[in-house]
């Protein structure tokens, strides 16, 4: 297991699991499958590209195939910068129990202390979610609210749970 930052090269074999995820669990994105195949290649290529506020961690099998992403993204408003938010997460099916999740999340924590003034990561989950539910926790994010009805799809509604990480806990209220 190689876990690395994802660069513009790699925008087509992101692009491919990005897609897949989007097939295979729709309720956990705010983007649909629809939107993301209709972007160009080079609109993932710029996404990739890492900055002070975002990267993409991708992880790789022994046989260099992409098993599982995660996104950080900082705010950038001079007020809330002290806070980022994880996008997404998701782990193939068929490498999940591996601790893939488990891996990338604590990597990016670890990466994205690196920032300075950084204080707090943010997520949400479906709150129906309890598989990633539990990776959150195991790696110390607790929930501090859902929002009811936070998507809605064909009818169907999802509600959200709204998690955080403290990053210097003694630091925050």
């Amino acid at each position: 297991m190689n876990i690395r930052y994802l660069g513009p090269a790699d925008a087509d074999i992101y692009r491919q699991l990005r897609l897949r995820s989007l097939q295979e669990n729709p309720e956990a994105f705010l983007t649909t499958y629809d939107i993301q195949q209709a972007k160009p290649l080079e609109a993932f290529q710029q996404n990739l590209q890492r900055t002070a506020m975002n990267f993409t961690l991708g992880c790789f099998t022994k046989t260099q195939e992409l098993a599982g992403i995660v996104t950080f993204v900082r705010e950038s408003n001079p007020k809330i910068t002290h806070k980022g938010t994880i996008y997404a997460m998701y782990v193939c099916p068929e490498y999940r129990g591996q601790r893939i999740g488990n891996a990338l999340l604590t990597e990016l924590i670890q990466q994205a202390k690196q920032c300075p003034g950084l204080e707090q990561i943010n997520l949400t989950v479906v709150s129906t979610n309890q598989a990633a539910k539990k990776l959150y926790e195991s790696i110390g994010f607790t929930t501090y609210g859902t929002e009811r009805n936070a998507m809605k799809s064909h009818g169907q509604y999802w509600d959200d749970d709204l998690m955080v990480i403290h990053l210097y806990p003694t630091n925050s209220n």
